[in-house]
């Protein structure tokens, strides 16, 4: 196996915020390469502390499980939406704290053949678990409104019917094969000023990883279940790279750390509604320059960060 490489981000920021007991159990739901979680793993109590780390992609798991053979750390290779099925499994009803990095890994994106990247022709592939559906399966057998549907939702491309037509057209001669091929129909079928402004396969390439992955309703399932398992004082630390990821973070945690929802003009309060969680991020942590300098991949990212009352 080739090495694991990805930059944690936001790494000091995450470690710092969580607020780290060093008999509390804590669990890093995307490990990745293990950046999070060693950083964690190492201001726990080898005896007391606990640590769980999810990772759906075998790599990541292989690779974090090596970077923390010397400390103690249990490894689930399964998507965090199976956290809940897990605690309860293993009999933990509260943790301190978590954290979710909700970007694809550097490995991913360069990692050619995984075809998660438009800059280079692979297999169309972009599954993380390298396991059921995959990108060829979504642009070959979607139907057309399917297809616009996924761009406009989880790409906001406005140039999503074009690019369909063009893929539509494609596809009745020869089936989409490689990332190449997606790319180019994609440059083809948008404005020529959008193809010299930037690279128009972005917004295409996100919303159907998105729906390979399922990753928007993995993120809506899982936050509210871990943010309900947390004990009082607990942490929740999110990281996301799109305002999509970003404002299902934004509005769960508005959510958690909301009071009374009666009309104003009621004198008294009858929801009995009260916060259940403080928000510690009124407004999201971003990287700084120097970090962005070091990682360009990081420019984007925004920590949320919320504590269970």
């Amino acid at each position: 196996m080739d090495e694991f490489e990805h930059v944690s981000v936001m790494l000091s920021e995450c470690i710092s915020e969580l607020n780290i007991k060093q008999e509390g159990i804590y669990v890093d739901l995307t490990a990745g390469g293990g950046g999070h979680s060693i950083e964690i793993a190492k201001k726990l109590d080898f005896n007391k502390g606990r640590l769980i780390c999810f990772d759906r992609d075998k790599e990541a798991v292989a690779a974090a499980m090596d970077r923390l053979s010397d400390y103690r750390a249990e490894f689930i290779n399964d998507n965090f939406s199976a956290f809940s099925e897990y605690m309860d499994k293993k009999g933990i009803d509260k943790i301190a704290g978590a954290i979710m990095d909700l970007g694809v890994s550097s490995h991913q994106l360069d990692s050619v053949e995984r075809g998660f990247s438009f800059r280079e022709d692979a297999p169309l592939d972009m599954r993380m678990s390298r396991e059921g559906l995959s990108a060829y399966d979504v642009v070959n057998t979607y139907g057309p409104e399917r297809l616009i549907e996924i761009l406009f939702k989880y790409g906001e491309e406005k140039y999503a019917r074009g690019i369909v037509n063009g893929i539509i057209k494609h596809r009745e001669a020869d089936l989409i094969k490689t990332t190449g091929e997606l790319a180019e129909i994609i440059k083809n079928n948008v404005p020529l000023k959008v193809r010299r402004d930037k690279n128009p396969c972005r917004k295409t390439f996100q919303a159907i990883r998105i729906e390979v992955n399922g990753e928007l309703t993995s993120v809506s399932k899982t936050i509210p279940a871990v943010f309900e398992r947390l004990e009082s004082g607990g942490r929740l630390c999110v990281i996301s790279f799109h305002s999509l990821e970003d404002r299902i973070v934004k509005n769960l945690f508005k959510e958690f750390s909301t009071g009374c929802i009666c009309p104003s003009d009621f004198p008294v309060c009858v929801c009995g509604k009260t916060p259940r969680g403080k928000l510690i991020t009124k407004k999201p942590f971003l990287p700084s320059e120097e970090e962005v300098e070091n990682n360009p991949r990081s420019r984007s990212a925004k920590l949320r960060i919320i504590s269970k009352i």
